[in-house]
């Protein structure tokens, strides 16, 4: 032990420090005698020799915790302990993207050259129980918003965001348990339900709800949710028919909001920050320009959704058709 002492304090303490205590016989060495020696070698290991004073890096300072604000930065720093960065990402114009609900890819122009007075005639009778349950839906949305538009919009695209959900959760379980493709319709739908979740990001900007109005729609997700759900596992035909009509009843309501933005009942106030982004208005957009690029998305929707609904009729799945993907 006292060459071992001797070696490590020549080399500069390359003596391991984790020395256990078997190495000392019980019967040899007393145990007071073995716990001094101890010291001494831990001592001897980490007091450096000069060598080891110019050789060893001056430590670097803790990396600043992951939550840490810098200074002139608005934004939390991440972690990147799992190499997980977004990188940084440019306008056009060469500005930061400030948005992380969506990306510079998701972005578009809205097609306005769509059709907005077609309707799907009910004939069957699935098709007038569609139609009829959507305009008995629309009687207490009368009588509780009259003519507050902004809300009705709101409120409006918390139920319609709904949908696309229900349907391409639903057709993608459909896909796992038959091991078959979905045509790229689930894509499809989801797209319609981040949608017309982004047209009410927009309207929040521009109506702050209140809290009652933020109750209402707590309760009318939960209820609308749960039916839409129950409906589209018993009949998806019925299901999309309905979402047809229901966007059928956003075009009107779109423009009877934009009837009374041109007479100047409503301010045409500029357009949120998030909606010039997401359909690439130009920067002196207003709230008529929002109005008439999210009722032309309600079109295409409606579209979409008559669409699935007769492919249905016709007694073809949703994969059997072209998916209208991109198709906002």
């Amino acid at each position: 032990m006292i060459r071992v002492l001797a070696r490590s304090v020549i080399n500069g303490g390359s003596f391991n420090r984790n020395v256990s205590m078997a190495a000392f016989p019980d019967k040899a060495l007393d145990r007071g005698f073995a716990t001094t020696v101890m010291r001494m070698i831990t001592t001897a290991s980490s007091s450096p020799t000069e060598g080891d004073r110019k050789e060893r890096p001056t430590p670097t300072p803790a990396p600043a915790p992951a939550s840490e604000v810098k200074k002139g930065e608005s934004h939390v720093m991440a972690s990147s302990y799992w190499g997980i960065s977004r990188p940084k990402i440019k306008r056009e114009d060469g500005t930061d993207w400030p948005w992380n609900c969506f990306m510079p890819w998701e972005t578009y122009e809205a097609d306005l050259s769509v059709d907005l007075s077609k309707h799907h005639v009910p004939k069957t009778f699935t098709d007038k129980f569609a139609y009829r349950t959507v305009k008995l839906l629309r009687i207490p949305t009368d009588l509780f918003f009259q003519r507050r538009y902004g809300c009705r919009a709101m409120m409006l695209e918390t139920v319609a965001a709904v949908p696309g959900m229900v349907g391409g959760v639903l057709l993608h379980l459909r896909s796992l348990r038959k091991f078959q493709q979905s045509g790229g319709w689930i894509k499809a739908l989801l797209e319609e339900a981040e949608n017309e979740r982004m047209h009410l990001m927009t309207m929040v900007e521009l109506v702050k709800p209140k809290w009652y109005e933020r109750l209402l729609v707590l309760a009318v997700q939960g209820v609308f949710f749960n039916a839409y759900f129950v409906v589209y596992l018993l009949s998806p035909k019925l299901a999309h028919r309905i979402v047809g009509y229901l966007e059928e009843e956003a075009i009107h309501s779109y423009t009877d909001y934009l009837k009374d933005v041109n007479a100047g009942k409503i301010e045409n106030v500029p357009a949120p920050a998030i909606a010039i982004d997401y359909w690439r208005l130009p920067k002196d957009a207003t709230l008529k320009d929002v109005i008439t690029v999210v009722r032309a998305d309600e079109a295409h929707h409606r579209d979409v959704n008559h669409f699935a609904s007769d492919i249905h009729f016709q007694g073809k799945q949703l994969k059997e058709a072209p998916a209208p993907l991109g198709y906002h």
